[in-house]
């Protein structure tokens, strides 16, 4: 019988593709990839058309002599990598390690593990894609080339450790930027005006909000503006103007990588690297109980909204089993978003209709089934009817003075039957709330209230990991699989901190940014970096070489660096002396950020290697011992959690950040949940009871 060996990157993927191939096919993993420029040495030779030297990575030497000696006894071999620049450039690697005759047809293609489409993919055999696998190397190139030059000369000039990179210094820039704005706005003062009001005769009030003057749109700014608009108002309300509309809330598209992290953020609490983590383990296959592994979702590296024929006429099927008719979507065709998308794959779906959460939810982790469970719901939504608004518009005269007020209903609930995307449009609750009563123009109304309520300007938000992503996606910077791993970088680099789920600029990002720019304009330039996009891409798809773009960027590029190093100052950053005293040598402890976030050192290093976690107090006495502070701590994940600093005599903790504040009620602690609008402080005391929103 013919062997066929078959070369996948995880041990996961390779146990469900064996499920679906028949008897002589032999599957092995490579664990990711096998050979990459060295770590000791920038690896490239620029004087011979930047030509790079790769070496076998570290710990992959055994696997590459296993599938050596597979690849000896097999018939025919078969690259089934992922299907996109990484995934074609290990194919490549694997083939060079193999000697593999480069005119053979071994490449293979899937984006889904499921039955159908692995013989497909092995029907379909082709050559490796070199447009791919040289784009992936130019951008491998560039990268190392802004990293391992720009790296050493912050090591030597401000502090060991930091790095610099290609798309981590535009990260950084863009969050660095924001807090600048954040420092320079001035806040303002505005007011809003708000009547409640009845029909004569009846009883409901509703909301009607100030508007402007003789129709024209006013801003209130100042307290005697509102109180001389109250004072002047005339106890002749009337209806001036009724406008009645329909509104449409059309459904979401199916996820996208940049999509499912924004959404997997907002709605289940999860990292960009957690929704990565967890979108692998779907795709490359789980144990389903009653069918062994199975594929539950397609490829999850994609800017594609594209679903095959076949998966949308599925969907809709299961609507108008599930739905009826009724709920069906139009077949408008998604339209791709900006000239960067890559249309290769789909949009990020279930494999099949027939694995619903529900019947998988046994089978999976917790945390699987939850963002299963989400792509299920976008898909099936993406499929469905726009949702059906009736609208009410009224105009309201008080003299020279003109309010408004708004209602909506909803006739139809369409994709809201599934999924709720009130985080991606405006909320329509507010508007649903406002009950107005059966109108006509010259109506009289009543005042029952006059509300007044000072308000200031605020400025930009803070950026969290949802909306960094989509800041990302939306200029172009970057690709989906760049995004987790970019985060990831400027944190353990400690450019950026998180607090309440927001990315702040440390010191160190503040002084690190500010030489970029000066230095390496080009680096953290925007619109740069967005070319340099563009320029990959047009390598994948043929239609440049890529030594000339890496050959262009680095002219300018080597002389920027050589100014750098000639030039720039030593800037000496003292590491916070904390109040810890070294129990070795009685020095005080200093705070530095590690790759896994701050911890006290002793300043006598080397001669003395003394350290210990940073703990961070709140300022709040332990409920339980009454004699430690209650702190900051981490789980092995990385998750805070409070505790008590005298762990493990006091074993006190709380998920919930205790805060300052003694409890109005009972005079305990209070507990903080929540963030922005979403926060609450409440009692943990169940006989107390207390909340505040």
């Amino acid at each position: 019988m013919a062997k066929t060996l078959v070369i996948v990157e995880s041990p996961a993927k390779a146990k469900t593709i064996n499920k679906y191939l028949p008897r002589g096919y032999n599957v092995e993993a490579t664990m990711g990839h096998v050979r990459d420029l060295p770590k000791s040495k920038l690896g490239i030779d620029i004087d011979n058309n930047f030509e790079p030297s790769y070496v076998t990575i570290r710990g992959k030497g055994d696997i590459l002599k296993k599938i050596k000696s597979e690849s000896n006894s097999a018939d025919k071999i078969l690259l089934a990598t992922d299907p996109d620049r990484e995934g074609e450039a290990i194919s490549w690697h694997i083939a060079k390690y193999l000697k593999l005759d480069e005119n053979e047809i071994y490449r293979i293609e899937f984006h889904e593990i499921t039955k159908e489409a692995i013989k497909n993919a092995i029907n379909n055999k082709r050559k490796i894609d070199m447009n791919l696998v040289n784009s992936q190397q130019a951008r491998r190139i560039l990268d190392r080339l802004v990293g391992y030059s720009i790296s050493p000369l912050l090591w030597k000039k401000v502090r060991k450790g930091l790095s610099a990179g290609r798309v981590q210094s535009v990260a950084t820039r863009i969050i660095v930027d924001r807090e600048k704005e954040i420092m320079d706005f001035v806040s303002e003062e505005y007011w809003i005006l708000s009547l409640k009001l009845t029909k004569d005769g009846e009883s409901e009030e509703f909301e009607a909000k100030f508007y402007g003057i003789d129709n024209k749109k006013v801003e209130i700014k100042s307290k005697e503006q509102i109180e001389e608009i109250v004072d002047n108002l005339k106890d002749d309300i009337l209806v001036s103007k009724i406008k009645e509309s329909k509104k449409v809330r059309k459904p979401p598209f199916p996820f996208t990588t940049s999509t499912l992290q924004q959404e997997a953020f907002k709605k289940l609490n999860f990292s960009t690297k957690k929704t990565m983590s967890i979108a692998q383990q779907l795709y490359e296959g789980l144990s389903i109980e009653g069918q062994g592994h199975v594929g539950l979702i397609t490829y999850m590296r994609t800017d594609s909204i594209r679903i095959s024929d076949t998966a949308k006429e599925s969907c809709k099927n299961y609507i108008l089993t599930q739905y009826g008719k009724e709920y069906i979507g139009n077949n408008s065709k998604a339209k791709l978003k900006g000239k960067n998308v890559q249309d290769a794959h789909e949009a990020i779906r279930p494999t099949s209709m027939e694995l619903e959460p529900i019947k998988v939810k046994d089978s999976l982790k917790r945390d699987q089934y939850r963002l299963y469970k989400l792509i299920w719901n976008r898909l099936v939504a993406s499929q469905m009817s726009e949702a059906l608004y009736d609208t009410l518009s009224i105009d309201i005269t008080s003299g020279k003075y003109n309010f408004r007020s708004s209602g909506s209903k909803q006739v139809f609930k369409g994709f809201l039957k599934v999924y709720d995307d009130s985080s991606d449009e405006k909320d329509e609750s507010n508007d649903e709330k406002n009950r107005i009563p059966s109108l006509i123009n010259g109506d009289k109304l009543t005042i029952e209230k006059i509300e007044q309520d000072q308000k200031f300007t605020s400025p930009p938000a803070r950026f969290s990991e949802a909306s960094l992503v989509k800041i990302l996606e939306e200029k172009g910077i970057g690709r989906p699989s760049t995004y987790s791993p970019t985060i990831q970088t400027i944190l353990n680099r400690g450019y950026v901190e998180v607090e309440e789920k927001k990315f702040h600029p440390t010191e160190l990002g503040f002084l690190v940014n500010d030489l970029m720019e000066e230095y390496f304009k080009d680096v953290v330039d925007l619109d740069f970096t967005v070319d340099m996009e563009e320029s990959l891409d047009s390598v994948a798809e043929g239609n440049r070489e890529w030594q000339d773009i890496i050959e262009k960027f680095y002219i300018n590029f080597a002389k920027e660096l050589e100014y750098a190093e000639e030039v720039m100052e030593e800037i000496k950053i003292e590491d916070p002396v904390s109040d810890v005293k070294c129990e070795n040598c009685g020095k005080f402890m200093v705070i530095k950020t590690g790759r896994y976030g701050k911890f006290l050192a002793c300043p006598g290093f080397p001669d003395c290697r003394n350290a210990k976690p940073f703990l961070e107090e709140l300022g709040v006495k332990c409920p339980e011992c009454a004699d430690g502070d209650l702190v900051v701590r981490k789980t092995k994940k990385g998750r805070n959690f409070y505790g008590c600093k005298n762990y493990p005599e006091c074993t006190y903790m709380t998920w919930d950040r205790p805060i300052e504040e003694k409890c109005p009620k009972c005079q305990g602690l209070l507990l903080q949940k929540g963030f922005g609008n979403r926060k609450k402080i409440y009692c943990p005391d169940e006989e107390c009871g207390y909340t505040q929103k």
